[in-house]
C-alpha cells in the first residue's frame, strides 16, 4: 500500500471501526500502542498463526501464571479490534471472524494448560495411570460453537475435563489424578475466566459436564462412559454433536475418547427409544418457533439460529449413525452434506446458508457495539442506527425488512420439516431439556401462571435433581410424560403456581416408585383427580406425598365420595386383620391403611364441599375411635403376660377427640383406666399402655397412626400411667386442679372395656355437677386463661383467631366455665355433645342471653372453619387481618360471665 495514501485509509476504516463500536473505541483510546500495531497489521487476515505469532512475541513465559493471565488478555484486545476493524470494513468475512475467534480460545487454553502442567508437575510430579503406567494429560474438550469451530465475538466457551485413567503422580508430594486435574481445570478457568484489570479473555462455563454444576469439575473415561450409558439425556446428545478435543492439540487418548462419546451421540439403528427421543426433539424444535416473546433475539427466536442450528443437528442424530459424512461439526457444513445427500434441496441450503450467514454477522455487530454477549435487536434509536448502518443498510427499517425476510424464509423451512405445533406439544416443550429460564417463564405465563419466574426455576431445579439424574431410563421417560400434563392440568385452577409446586413435590416424592408413576400416566382420570385435590390443598398434596399407596382411591369417584359407613368399615378391616392372625407388624399396616384411607376419603368429600365441618369432624373422631379400639385388642393379644382373656382396660380421651372436633391432623390426649382386682392389674395394664401409646405414635414404613398426649392423666408426666377407676375417682374429687375439671368437660369413653366406660362417665358427671363457689371458680379459670395466653404470645398485627381474645380459647373456656359453675343445677350441662350444643343449652336454661349465645356459636363455627381452611393449607398459626371477623359477641359474653375483670 502507498504510504502516503494509507493513514487517510486507515483514519477511515478506524472512524468507521469507532462509529460501530464503542468497545473498540474505548480500548483503542486507551492504549495508543495497540492502535499503532492495529495500523500497520490491519491488512492482513487474522489466523492461528498471526494469534500464536503475537503470542510470542509478547515474551511469554510459560513458568508464569501471572504474566501469562496479562498477555492473554492484551491478546483477546488484539485479535478483537483487528476482526472489528476487518469485519466492519468488509474486510473479513464471516469464516475469519469465527475461525480467529475459535483459534484464540484455543491457543488460550493450550498455552494455560501447558503452563499449569509444568507447574503442578513440579510440585507433585507426573500423574501416571494406574493400569498403564503411562503419563496421562488432561483433555479438554471445546463444546458447543468453540467445538464446531464457530465462536463469535463475545461468546463464552463450553468446556468439559476429562483424562483417560486414574491413578496418582510420581513426586515427593502426591496425588491423584483426580485431585491433580481437579487443580488443573480450577486455575486454567481462573486465568481464562477472571476479571482483572486487564479484563478477561473469555467467560468459561462447565454446565455441560456430567451432572452439570453439581458434578465434579474432571472426570476419567471410565466415569464419563458410566454417565453416558446409565445416565445421558436427549440434550447431551445435542451438546455432543460438537464435542472436540482442543487441548492438547494432539494425544493419545483422543481417539479412545471420540470411540467412547460417539455411539452415544450416534446411534446405529433406530429402536423404539430411538423414535421416542425424535417425537421429542421434533417438540422441542416446534415450541422454539412459538416463542413470540423472543422476536427480537435473533439467535432464540423464531427464524433465527438456533433454528439452523437445529435443523442440521436434528438430520446428524438420526442419521449419522449410518452415515459417517454427516460427523461433522460446522453448521454450514452439514447443510452442504445434507444438500450433496438429497436429504434437502440445494435451494433450501442455499436459503438456509444465507439466512445463517445474514445473522451470524447480525450477531457480531449487536456484540461489536459494546462486548456484550447479546443476541438482542437494539431498543434504543441511536443503537439501532448504529446497527444498520453496520450491516450496511441506510436505516434500520431496511435491515429489519432484509432480516425478516431470512427469519420467514427459515421459519417456512423449519415448518415444513417438522409440522405444525398444537398447544399440547407447545406446553410439552416447557419441560424440554435444553429451555432457558427466560423461555420458560414466558410459556408459564402464556397459561396464566401468577408468579412464573419461580415456576419456572422450581421446574430447572427438579430438571437438574440428583433424583431426577438417578432416575431408570424409564423412570424418567414416565416423568417426562407426566410434567407437561401437571403444567398444563394445574393451569386450570385459580392458583396455578401454588397447584404445580405441590405436584413437583408429589412426583419427587414418589418418583422412585415406578409403579406409581406408570399408574398416574395409565390413568388420566385419576391424574385430574389427583390434582384437583391438590389445587385445593397442600395439606392434602403434602399427606398424598407420604402415602401414595392412596393413589388407587382416585380409580372409582363414586366410592371416593361416598360418605364412611362405619360398622362395615369395622367389619372389612377385622376381615383384613384376620388374615393376617399370627403377624402383629402386618396387622399393624391393614391400620395405617385403614386409616390413611378414610382420611383420604373424607378429604376428598371435604374438598368437595361434601361434608359440613361439624360432620367431618364426627367422622374423623369416629375413625379415630375405630383406631383405638383395634390397638387395644392388638396390644393386649399380644402381650407377654395376661392374667385374663379380656382387659378391663378403657381408653379415655381429652381435648380434640373427647370434644369430636377432630382435624386430619390432630394428636390425641388420653388417659388409661382399669377396673381389676388382680395383683398383677397394675403391672400389666401398665405395659399394655405403654405398648398402645408405642403402637399409635410410633413411625413405622407406613407412618404414624397419631400423635399422643398422656400428660392429662392423674398427676400429669409425673403420675402413673394408668390409673384405677378408684383412684381416678378420689384424685378428681379430692386432688384435681379446676383446669384439670374444665379437661373434665370435653372427655369420654373412646375404647375398651365399656364397663370401665360407664364407670368413668359416672364420675365424670359426678365431679362436673359438684357446687362451686363462683367467685373462686371465675378467679382460677381467669388465671389459667391468662396462662395459656402468655404461653402464646402474638407480636403481629394480625388476630390469631384461636389463642388472641375473642378466639376460640375464650369461646371454649366460656363454655367450660358455664358447666363448671351451673352442672349442679343443670345436670344436660354435663353431656359431652360439643361446644355448639353446650352453648344452646345454657341458653335454654337461661343461663345466657338465647341471641348472644347463637352469635357465639356463629362465631365458634366461622373461627372452626376459618382455622380448618388455613390448616388445610399448612398456614400455621392461623391468624387473620383485624376486623376480618367479627368476634364482638365472644367479647360481649366474656364481659358477662367475667364482669369486673380484664380480658387476657
Amino acid at each position: 500500500m502507498n504510504t502516503e495514501n494509507a493513514l487517510p485509509i486507515f483514519a477511515a476504516l478506524l472512524q468507521k471501526t469507532r462509529n460501530g463500536s464503542r468497545y473498540a473505541g474505548r480500548v483503542l483510546e486507551a492504549d495508543a500502542a495497540l492502535l499503532d500495531w492495529l495500523q500497520e497489521n490491519y491488512t492482513t487476515p487474522c489466523n492461528r498463526t498471526e494469534i500464536l505469532s503475537l503470542l510470542q512475541q509478547s515474551g511469554l513465559n510459560l513458568q508464569d501464571e501471572t504474566a501469562l493471565a496479562r498477555a492473554v488478555r492484551r491478546l483477546r484486545k488484539q485479535v478483537m479490534v483487528k476482526l472489528i476493524l476487518r469485519d466492519l470494513n468488509g474486510l473479513a468475512d464471516l469464516d475469519e471472524v469465527m475461525q480467529a475467534m475459535t483459534a484464540l480460545a484455543e491457543v488460550v487454553v493450550q498455552h494455560a494448560q501447558v503452563c499449569l502442567m509444568q507447574t503442578l508437575e513440579a510440585q507433585f510430579g507426573t500423574p501416571l495411570g494406574a493400569f498403564s503406567n503411562t503419563a496421562q494429560q488432561l483433555l479438554i474438550i471445546g463444546m458447543g460453537k468453540l467445538g464446531g469451530g464457530e465462536l463469535n465475538v463475545s461468546s463464552d466457551i463450553d468446556l468439559i475435563f476429562v483424562y483417560a485413567e486414574e491413578g496418582e503422580t510420581n513426586g515427593a508430594r502426591t496425588l491423584s489424578n483426580h485431585e491433580f486435574f481437579t487443580r488443573l481445570g480450577r486455575r486454567l478457568i481462573n486465568i481464562i475466566n477472571e476479571a482483572t484489570g486487564d479484563g478477561y479473555v473469555f467467560r468459561v462455563d462447565m454446565r455441560l459436564r456430567p451432572y452439570g454444576d453439581s458434578g465434579p469439575l474432571v472426570m476419567s473415561f471410565a466415569a464419563l462412559e458410566e454417565y453416558l450409558i446409565s445416565q445421558g439425556r436427549e440434550w447431551e446428545r445435542y451438546a455432543w454433536i460438537k464435542a472436540r478435543v482442543i487441548a492438547p492439540a494432539t494425544h493419545a487418548s483422543i481417539v479412545e475418547l471420540n470411540r467412547l462419546y460417539q455411539p452415544f451421540v450416534f446411534r446405529k439403528y433406530l429402536d423404539f427409544g430411538a423414535i421416542d427421543s425424535m417425537r421429542k426433539l421434533h417438540a422441542q424444535i416446534r415450541q422454539e418457533v412459538q416463542r413470540r416473546d423472543r422476536l427480537g433475539n435473533i439467535k432464540l427466536g423464531p427464524g433465527g439460529i438456533r433454528e439452523i442450528e437445529f435443523t442440521a443437528q436434528v438430520f446428524q442424530l438420526i442419521r449419522g449413525g449410518q452415515d459417517a459424512r454427516l460427523r461433522i461439526l460446522p453448521t454450514r457444513q452439514v447443510l452442504k452434506q445434507l444438500a450433496e445427500n438429497g436429504q434437502l434441496s440445494a435451494r433450501v441450503v442455499a436459503d438456509l446458508d444465507a439466512a445463517y450467514v445474514f445473522l451470524r454477522n447480525l450477531e457480531h455487530r449487536l456484540q461489536y457495539l459494546d462486548d456484550q454477549q447479546t443476541q438482542e435487536l437494539p431498543e434504543k434509536p441511536e443503537d439501532q442506527q448504529i446497527i444498520a448502518t453496520a450491516m450496511a443498510y441506510a436505516d434500520y427499517a431496511a435491515l429489519l425488512h432484509v432480516l425478516d425476510r431470512h427469519r420467514a424464509l427459515v421459519s417456512q423451512q423449519f415448518e415444513q420439516i417438522f409440522g405444525e405445533t398444537t398447544q399440547e406439544q407447545n406446553n410439552a416443550q416447557l419441560w424440554r431439556e435444553d429451555i432457558s429460564a427466560d423461555e420458560l417463564t414466558q410459556g408459564l405465563e402464556n397459561l396464566a401462571y401468577r408468579t412464573a419466574p419461580d415456576s419456572a426455576q422450581r421446574l430447572l431445579q427438579m430438571r437438574v435433581s440428583s433424583r431426577y439424574r438417578q432416575l431408570s431410563n424409564l423412570g424418567r421417560q414416565r416423568l417426562d410424560q407426566l410434567i407437561p400434563q401437571f403444567i398444563t392440568l394445574s393451569a386450570q385452577y385459580s392458583d396455578p403456581d401454588a397447584t404445580l409446586s405441590r405436584m413437583l413435590a408429589l412426583l419427587e416424592a414418589i418418583s422412585r416408585r415406578a409403579s406409581y408413576l406408570a399408574f398416574l400416566a395409565e390413568y388420566p382420570q385419576a391424574l385430574q383427580r389427583l390434582i384437583r385435590l391438590v389445587s385445593s390443598s397442600s395439606w392434602a398434596a403434602g399427606y398424598l406425598a407420604h402415602h401414595p399407596a392412596l393413589f388407587d382411591e382416585l380409580l372409582d369417584a363414586r366410592e371416593l365420595y361416598q360418605p364412611p359407613q362405619w360398622p362395615q368399615i369395622e367389619l372389612d378391616m377385622q376381615a383384613r386383620l384376620g388374615e393376617h392372625a399370627n403377624d402383629a407388624e402386618r396387622q399393624l399396616e391393614v391400620l395405617h391403611y385403614v386409616q390413611q384411607e378414610q382420611i383420604f376419603h373424607l378429604l376428598a368429600m371435604d374438598l368437595q364441599g361434601l361434608l359440613p365441618l361439624e360432620k367431618l369432624s364426627d367422622h374423623l373422631s369416629e375413625l379415630a375411635d375405630l383406631v383405638l379400639r383395634h390397638v387395644l385388642m392388638l396390644a393386649w393379644a399380644g402381650a407377654r403376660k395376661r392374667h385374663c382373656d379380656k382387659a378391663s382396660f378403657a381408653i379415655i380421651s381429652y381435648g380434640k377427640l373427647g370434644g369430636k372436633e377432630m382435624g386430619y391432623a390432630s394428636d390425641i390426649d388420653m388417659i388409661f383406666l382399669y377396673d381389676d382386682e388382680h395383683a398383677d392389674a397394675q403391672e400389666n395394664y401398665a405395659r399394655l399402655g405403654m405398648r398402645i401409646n408405642s403402637m399409635l405414635g410410633s413411625y413405622t414404613a407406613s407412618g404414624r397412626l397419631y400423635e399422643t398426649d398422656l400428660r392429662l392423666r392423674p398427676n400429669g408426666a409425673s403420675g402413673l400411667l394408668v390409673s384405677s377407676v378408684a383412684a381416678f375417682a378420689e384424685y378428681q374429687q379430692s386432688q384435681a386442679w379446676v383446669w384439670e375439671h374444665q379437661a373434665l368437660t370435653r372427655a369420654r369413653f373412646s375404647a375398651g372395656d365399656s364397663r370401665v366406660g360407664a364407670e368413668f362417665e359416672r364420675i365424670r358427671q359426678h365431679v362436673l355437677s359438684l357446687p362451686r363457689d363462683i367467685e373462686k371458680l371465675r378467679a382460677e379459670i381467669l388465671s389459667m386463661r391468662q396462662k395459656m395466653h402468655d404461653g402464646h404470645p402474638n407480636r403481629s398485627d394480625l388476630f390469631d383467631i384461636k389463642h388472641d381474645r375473642g378466639g376460640m380459647v375464650d369461646i371454649e373456656f366460656m363454655v367450660q366455665y358455664l358447666v363448671l359453675a351451673h352442672a349442679h343445677a343443670y345436670p344436660q350441662l354435663t353431656v359431652n355433645d360439643g361446644n355448639l350444643a353446650l352453648l344452646k343449652i345454657a341458653a335454654e336454661y337461661g343461663l345466657i342471653n338465647e341471641k348472644l349465645a347463637e352469635q357465639v356459636r356463629n362465631l365458634y363455627r366461622t373461627l372452626r372453619q376459618t382455622q380448618h381452611r388455613m390448616r388445610l393449607n399448612d398456614v400455621t398459626p392461623c391468624r387473620v387481618a383485624p376486623g376480618e371477623i367479627d368476634i364482638s359477641a365472644s367479647l360481649r359474653l366474656w364481659a358477662e360471665l367475667f364482669p369486673a375483670t380484664s380480658q387476657p
